[in-house]
């Protein structure tokens, strides 16, 4: 019996290829993104073997998109923008529209129409979300200056991005007439604009007067019925829902429906859970989303046009680095600063790809354009991390010079909060429920406490407690040396993820064969895996729950003059077993 399964191949395979080159690339220090490409264009009918279908891959890819622009709305930080308001904002957009007329001068030598070269100029101008917060995150400057001046600058180009997918639509309405030539009138523009804007203000006004109360409203209420894969649907149900909503009866694109749906959730006492449990589904999506764009690039063109490779590779990587260096060094900013921003701007990602596939819907891009940006997009990926090694190298020389000369070397920046004094301290990890109750119990007993926790939320509540915090994985090196295990006396895992537990153990038990490690656990198994790693002890929160339970059970009146030496049935078998 013949069986149609084009999207099952697409899925298996496509996912399958995308995780082993996603894990060769993390292997080799790149961002994993690179695998995914590369997993696209290995499928793509453009190399020979196994051919996915495009067409089912797009419409997966969509699903990607709507996903990925949920999450980019579920973190929206406005407060994040306005504390680097007057540098990110100016600096962002003059950034922006450099690139974007580099870009247009590389079209108009490769004779393209103004408007195909502004559309191309405009997707090599904004850098990827995830690249450049792993480099960010790997540096540990998430939390200076510096990292709060390239996030509020990434928030700058996301924004203008959202505003493309807005007018684009009309831009190419307005440009383009049934046979491609230009047809340029003032009074079109501002009725098709005018009708663009009122359906966008339109859905913003529902989702800001409607959505703001009803999907809060509803998750809490789900929420309420205790069924995760309940509440995980709603959340599914709302980011989709939304966006098809908005596209059906405004007009607005999926992808920008989806980016409200977030932004609404944003802020939200149930924003967090929401993220965490669509992380999954959208991590998938995504992945998706990144294998159909690599099926779509010809590599082709790399042999056929590399002289247009490296000229659109020139531009990501030192045609808007020079600019934003410039930009920071003119707004008072010191020189590590500004080549900081800089090495963090030199690459593109998602957004890149989003708007080369609505510009090769809209016709204002030829398929040439795209496969550049592709090209760009990879070879900026691939080297954005030799780019940040250099400038690692180029601070530690400027550092040994100046300790040589005995010139002052300027104070490193330390994330906020109060500072560590490293002896006989207890490191935790995770400040989550457990984490943080560990930490005032031991605070209340005059133990010197540092928390290691991924989220920033919690990084600063541990900041607000008065307890020194270090945001990032505990599972990473330099992250860890910044706890100081060489000289703790103990390290609590409080984290629920046993396997991430364990790498954590392992790590600390290198730094410290000393140190006295306990964790946290959920069953027998987890506890021997920690034991295995290096944890000293392990505790079955469950098991302790029970245990404190019966203790209450056994204070009561009824029970206070129970025989002590009475064992019930099921106590006799677990602790014979």
């Amino acid at each position: 019996m013949e069986h149609h399964t084009d999207l099952i191949d697409i899925v298996a395979i496509g996912l399958g290829l995308a995780f082993v080159l996603g894990f060769l690339a993390n292997k080799l220090k790149l961002s994993p993104l690179v695998g995914y490409l590369l997993a696209g264009i290995i499928v793509g009918p453009h190399t020979p073997g196994f051919v996915g279908d495009a067409d089912m891959a797009v419409q997966l890819s969509e699903i990607g998109v709507m996903l990925l622009m949920f999450g980019v709305g579920l973190h929206f930080s406005l407060d994040d923008l306005m504390e680097v308001k007057w540098i990110a904002i100016p600096g962002a957009v003059v950034q922006i529209g450099a690139a974007t007329v580099l870009g247009w001068g590389l079209a108009w030598l490769l004779g393209w129409s103004t408007i195909e070269g502004l559309m191309f100029g405009f997707c090599l101008a904004t850098a990827s979300t995830v690249v450049l917060l792993r480099a960010m995150e790997e540096r540990r400057l998430l939390d200076t200056q510096r990292g709060r001046i390239a996030v509020g600058w990434l928030i700058v180009e996301d924004l203008a991005c959202v505003l493309a997918l807005v007018l684009l639509p009309v831009v190419a309405a307005i440009f383009k007439d049934e046979a491609g030539a230009a047809d340029i009138s003032l009074g079109g523009l501002f009725t098709t604009l005018g009708v663009t804007l009122l359906q966008v203000g339109a859905f913003v006004a529902i989702m800001l007067v409607v959505g703001r109360r009803v999907i809060p409203w509803m998750l809490e209420r789900t929420a309420g019925t205790g069924s995760r894969e309940l509440f995980t649907l709603s959340v599914l149900a709302i980011a989709l829902g939304v966006a098809f909503g908005s596209a059906t009866l405004f007009g607005v694109s999926f992808a920008l429906g989806a980016f409200f749906a977030g932004m609404v959730l944003n802020g939200s006492e149930l924003s967090h859970k929401a993220a965490n449990d669509s992380l999954p589904l959208r991590d998938a999506f995504a992945v998706l989303f990144f294998v159909s764009v690599g099926m779509l690039f010809d590599p082709g063109i790399v042999l056929e046009h590399p002289l247009h490779v490296l000229a659109t590779t020139f531009i990501i990587i030192f045609g808007k680095s020079v600019a934003a260096y410039l930009i920071v060094r003119a707004f008072g900013h010191p020189n590590r600063t500004a080549l900081t921003i800089s090495c963090s701007l030199a690459q593109i990602g998602e957004f890149a790809f989003i708007l080369a596939g609505l510009g090769i819907a809209l016709q204002i891009l030829p398929q040439e354009g795209r496969d550049l940006v592709l090209a760009g997009a990879l070879i900026s990926i691939i080297a954005n991390p030799l780019i940040f090694a250099g400038l690692d190298r180029w601070e530690a020389r400027q550092t040994a010079e100046a300790e040589r000369n005995a010139v002052p070397v300027p104070t490193p920046e330390l994330p906020p909060g109060p500072t560590l004094e490293p002896g006989c301290h207890a490191i935790i990890v995770g400040y989550g429920r457990v984490g943080s109750q560990l930490a005032a119990l031991l605070q209340e007993r005059k133990v010197a406490v540092v928390v290691v926790d991924t989220s920033v939320e919690r990084v600063q509540k541990a900041h607000q407690a008065g307890l020194p915090a270090i945001r990032g994985n505990a599972a990473a090196e330099r992250v860890l040396a910044e706890a100081q295990p060489e000289s703790a006396q103990i390290a609590i895992i409080a984290i629920p993820q046993a396997l991430e537990a364990g790498e954590v153990a392992a790590r600390l038990r290198a730094a410290n064969p000393a140190l006295t490690i306990f964790a946290r656990a959920h069953s027998d198994a987890e506890v021997k895996h920690l034991i295995q790693h290096g944890a000293d002890g392990a505790v079955i929160a469950e098991r302790e729950l029970a245990f404190s339970m019966v203790e209450m059970v056994m204070s009561t009146p009824v029970y206070r003059n129970w025989p002590n030496d009475f064992v019930p049935e099921s106590a006799s078998r677990t602790a014979s077993h």
